[in-house]
């Protein structure tokens, strides 16, 4: 046997040490992710019936909103009681050719002074959210009931409440961009005081999308932007250089691409279906002295965990900024 032979068959003993590794948790896995499934579906009637009834406009039809909207129609809320404020034509028309009963309008202007609605849900760039929020607050105060749920990042409750003209039923949420397939998941703050029937009606809307965790204390909201509000873009970011390394090594584009995005799902359900934290995970996984070991160790040496979390701190630092950079914009409350 050759030098190089025998290094692809310690390779090829070793790659298959680490399946196998990882093949003793997923027999667990599978039983605690059916049990997860369960617990989730156990939940749709609640969000049923808090919509029962209910009116919601969006103001912003961005794709955010867009997924949000189809989880409501996923869940049984008619099209007729769902509205969209959307400037630009070509959204508004994207709105209405997928969801024929739902009405866009271009401007709060334009929507009746007999409307009323059970929820607005604020769906525009923290940097549009005072414009938006000035231009509804007659609609607003029509509607004393209603619950502002905002989606926009680092915007605080009683910013919100400040743009809004004094309208204080306000509970933040940040959901991800997998929202757009219904694997999102939103972090969710209801300041103290906010009616449960409130809190019912937020999570019904946002359950549509994916999970929903709560927070208790606000300035969380600012970790929950950085870790999963831009954590979509540190997987691709994964699945980028995973695909770009395959390609180095020789395979062809498409089969590194699909490699890396398989991989990385395919970990992610694993470590959601365990109750087992991911670094027992990894180390499963890990053979002493086998090829992942090796690779570790050089994400080790990079210090790819601190970087990380560096990347997380810079991220819910920008969220602090952009609420500080809205209140400027904003002004003393009018």
């Amino acid at each position: 046997m050759t030098a190089s032979s025998d290094r692809h068959a310690a390779s090829g003993m070793s790659a298959a040490s680490d399946v196998s590794a990882a093949s003793d948790v997923s027999a667990a896995s599978k039983a605690s992710a059916a049990s997860n499934v369960i617990a989730a579906s156990a939940g749709s009637s609640g969000s049923a019936a808090a919509l029962a009834g209910r009116r919601i406009l969006f103001v912003g039809g961005g794709n955010m909103a867009q997924a949000m909207i189809g989880g409501l129609a996923t869940g049984g809320v008619p099209a007729a009681r769902v509205a969209v404020i959307e400037p630009a034509a070509a959204a508004r028309q994207t709105l209405t050719d997928r969801h024929g009963a739902l009405v866009a309008y271009a401007a709060a202007a334009d929507i009746g002074d007999d409307e009323r609605f059970d929820a607005v849900v604020l769906a525009v760039k923290p940097q549009q959210a005072g414009a938006a929020l000035m231009a509804c607050r007659e609609l607003l105060r029509r509607s004393p009931d209603a619950v502002l749920l905002s989606i926009a990042a680092g915007l605080s409750v009683d910013l919100l409440v400040a743009m809004g003209g004094g309208h204080r039923r306000v509970i933040r949420a940040m959901p991800n961009t997998p929202s757009l397939i219904g694997e999102g998941i939103a972090g969710l703050f209801a300041p103290a005081g906010t009616q449960a029937s409130d809190r019912e009606l937020t999570r019904a809307i946002l359950s549509g999308t994916g999970a929903v965790v709560d927070v208790d204390e606000e300035h969380l909201m600012d970790t929950v932007t950085a870790v999963s509000g831009s954590g979509p873009a540190y997987a691709f970011y994964l699945i980028e250089a995973m695909t770009e390394a395959g390609v180095a090594g020789g395979l062809d584009a498409a089969s590194a691409r699909l490699l890396a995005i398989q991989t990385v799902k395919g970990a992610a359900l694993l470590a959601g279906g365990s109750d087992e934290p991911p670094e027992v995970l990894r180390q499963r996984v890990t053979s002493p002295g086998g090829t992942t070991a090796a690779a570790v160790a050089v994400l080790d040496q990079r210090q790819v965990k601190a970087s990380i979390g560096e990347a997380i701190q810079a991220a819910a630092l920008r969220s602090r900024q952009l609420s500080d950079e809205a209140q400027a914009a904003q002004g003393p409350a009018t």
